[in-house]
């Protein structure tokens, strides 16, 4: 099992990707991809420099987008109290889960689901933006980003779809740092409450055991800790996401 340390490296480096601005140095990275939504710009950790200090670099840099402040266990003690002492809210607290690939996750294809890979951004994309919370006029440029996407792993992604090539279910696996790191894991409103979540990532997780992934890393939203623990996933670390 790879360190918290390796999984946050590769977490970063995910992110990193997206980034078409300055990234900084490792005390304060920052990625901005200019799409319209928090999640996909923002400050990855503050290790060395003060809560003001930070804040003030990170307005420079991210001034104009929508972003979020990833607090976890790679920034310095009290960060995440500093930033609300000058005036950022805290919008949510996600664990950071993993699993050992050492077997195969146990869900079910439903039935009328087929999972492959795909390059179709075009339909890709506006999936899981509808997911995702990503808005209808920051898809264009989500999927520009995602063309562009640059980083030091590889990107797989997966999409479920139904007999008539509806996208119903989307997962995307970056394999980075000897991990695998899970992104946009997501259904479609009508579609829910059927498994395909779970199938999703037990695609994702299936397809990087076999190219050579030994763990597995994701950040779980509420609603979706208590089915990546019946696919094996324990926490193992916190986020404190933040915004002003």
């Amino acid at each position: 099992m790879e360190s918290l340390d390796t999984v946050l490296a590769a977490h970063r480096s995910y992110l990193l990707g997206w980034n078409i601005g300055t990234d900084g140095d490792p005390d304060l990275p920052t990625y901005r991809s200019d799409v319209p939504h928090a999640t996909l710009n923002g400050v990855l950790r503050v290790a060395g420099p003060t809560p003001g200090e930070a804040l003030v670099e990170a307005r420079r840099r991210l001034r104009g987008v929508p972003r979020i402040w990833w607090v976890g266990p790679d920034s310095d003690v009290g960060t995440a109290d500093g930033l609300v002492a000058l005036g950022a809210t805290e919008v949510a607290r996600m664990p950071i889960m993993t699993r050992a690939l050492t077997a195969a996750a146990g869900a079910p294809t439903p039935t009328g689901l087929h999972i492959t890979e795909t390059d179709d951004l075009d339909a890709f994309v506006p999936a899981y933006a509808r997911v995702s919370g990503i808005p209808a006029e920051g898809v264009p440029a989500t999927i520009e980003r995602e063309k562009a996407f640059s980083g030091d792993g590889t990107v797989i992604r997966l999409a479920g779809r139904l007999a008539d090539g509806r996208i119903v279910g989307t997962a995307v696996a970056w394999l980075s740092h000897g991990l695998v790191t899970l992104y946009f894991v997501g259904t479609q409103p009508e579609q829910r409450r059927q498994g395909i979540g779970a199938a999703m990532t037990r695609a994702a997780l299936d397809l990087a055991r076999e190219r050579g992934a030994h763990t597995a890393a994701l950040t779980s939203s509420p609603v979706g800790e208590g089915i990546y623990r019946r696919l094996g996933f324990r926490p193992v670390g916190e986020f404190r996401l933040l915004t002003f």
